[in-house]
């Protein structure tokens, strides 16, 4: 009996360490994170140009996380590596649920994520932007980064998609949108992690798209976006390099210093042939452009869906078949490309007709929100929100004029204990995990138990 309970002892004090060393084990990705070189990407010392499609099941009129859902995804994936693609994009995401499943078989798959932090609850509202721009709104942001930030195959977050739209009107949010880019940046850092891109996805507008390109790369290094991006359906097949106007906009863009890519593409006005793939992988664009995501994944009342999902089941249209072998024709460039390993910032526009911001002059951080940098975000509302009512009048709004240089990141926090470092110790470990450890109480619970197994056995001996 005593050999038994010795051994009983024994057994159960090492299945307990075996399931706490599981529980804190770190998970790995194979895939190299993403950072920006001069006006391009680049991964694993190379290169790397975005061949995505948006991916969003259900789109706004059945919201619901694609990230979340492990059943869904894992479903999408093998259609995604039919396509040859290595990224999507999504557009809202439940930042109060795990996505440990998707992303890392994403990441398994080679295919990367990038991100919008908003959600029709949490989001600047173009038409009165200063009330929306408030601690409620950014502590969303901020816990949709937390959720993200320490996969390897996060690419990207977006801070804003199509605020700013064909209205002259709209253009007054310029400056709340640029305020979260440099809010979500400076949180990435005082938070300890790898700096991930962040930037804005800009509609398909003539009439400003340039003007909020150059507003989103001028002011300070902190007020800077990290990329642009923007929506393009003017390459309608048939087409060519030069009648869709493509051309026009590679030389407007020659000299901008960050990288481009298209964040929405494939107009659909006739039968898709994407033609266009081989002249934005092609040699007079890749100097310029990063590449861009087909828009989009699953079919829905827009007509736009390269496949038609029903429950579990998915069945390919024509063009995912066009796209695919497009793909195929088009292998990724190699080398360089011809990008630019440095560049200048560009100059703020004017005001003018069509653009009201007179300045670079953004508002400061809400006061309740400073409290995030220090401490985090801690958990996400959700898509559902708290109260179900969002955020764009719930909370303290921005009160004062933010000085040049006031989103610069001045401590770097440790993502595993929560302490200020003046090192980048805890951001290095977050680049070369999927997802890193997380603080919690599993350390101790795991002791405690190991301890009473001990004490359990001791008693019976």
């Amino acid at each position: 009996m005593k050999g038994f309970t010795s051994l009983l002892t024994t057994s159960v004090v090492l299945n307990a360490a075996s399931i706490c060393a599981s529980a804190l084990a770190p998970r790995q990705s194979s895939l190299p994170s993403v950072s920006v070189s001069g006006n391009a990407f680049t991964a694993g010392g190379n290169r790397f140009y975005i061949r995505g499609i948006d991916y969003q099941p259900g789109g706004s009129s059945e919201l619901a996380d694609p990230i979340a859902d492990a059943t869904g995804c894992q479903r999408d994936i093998p259609y995604f590596t039919k396509l040859g693609i290595n990224a999507v994009r999504v557009y809202s995401v439940d930042n109060s649920a795990s996505h440990d499943t998707c992303m890392n078989a994403l990441a398994a798959a080679g295919i990367y994520l990038i991100l919008d932090v908003n959600s029709p609850l949490y989001s600047i509202n173009r038409g009165d932007p200063a009330p929306s721009y408030n601690d409620v709104y950014l502590q969303s942001v901020f816990a949709t980064i937390d959720a993200f930030a320490s996969y390897s195959n996060t690419l990207a977050f977006f801070s804003g998609n199509e605020v700013i739209n064909e209205t002259t009107a709209s253009t007054v949010a310029a400056p709340y949108i640029k305020a979260v880019t440099r809010d979500m940046r400076q949180y990435i850092g005082d938070r300890g992690y790898r700096k991930i891109p962040v930037g804005y996805s800009a509609a398909d507008v003539t009439t400003n798209r340039y003007e909020t390109a150059e507003y989103m790369n001028c002011g300070t290094d902190d007020e800077r976006s990290d990329f642009f991006a923007f929506n393009d359906y003017s390459w309608c097949d048939p087409s060519s390099y030069q009648t869709s106007g493509w051309d026009q906009k590679v030389a407007l863009f020659s000299n901008y210093s960050l990288p481009i890519f298209l964040s929405e593409y494939g107009c659909n006005t006739n039968a898709r042939s994407f033609q266009e793939v081989a002249s934005l992988y092609g040699s007079d664009m890749t100097p310029v452009y990063s590449g861009g995501l087909v828009y989009e994944y699953s079919q829905e009342a827009n007509d736009y869906g390269l496949v038609t999902i029903s429950g579990s089941s998915v069945s390919t249209n024509n063009d995912f078949s066009a796209l695919q072998t497009a793909f195929q024709n088009t292998p990724l460039p190699s080398g360089d490309g011809g990008f630019k390993s440095t560049g200048t910032p560009s100059n703020c526009p004017a005001q003018s007709s069509t653009w009201l911001p007179g300045n670079d002059t953004l508002p400061a951080l809400p006061p309740k929100a400073v409290q995030y940098l220090r401490n985090g975000a801690g958990k996400g509302p959700g898509l559902k929100g708290n109260d179900g009512l969002g955020s764009q009048n719930a909370g303290g709004a921005s009160v004062a004029t933010a000085t040049a240089g006031s989103g610069t990141v001045t401590a770097t926090g440790s993502v595993a204990s929560g302490t200020a470092s003046s090192t980048s110790t805890a951001s290095k470990a977050a680049a070369g995990a999927l997802r890193a450890p997380e603080l919690s109480l599993a350390p101790f619970v795991c002791g405690v138990v190991v301890v009473l197994c001990s004490l359990i056995g001791a008693t019976l001996l």
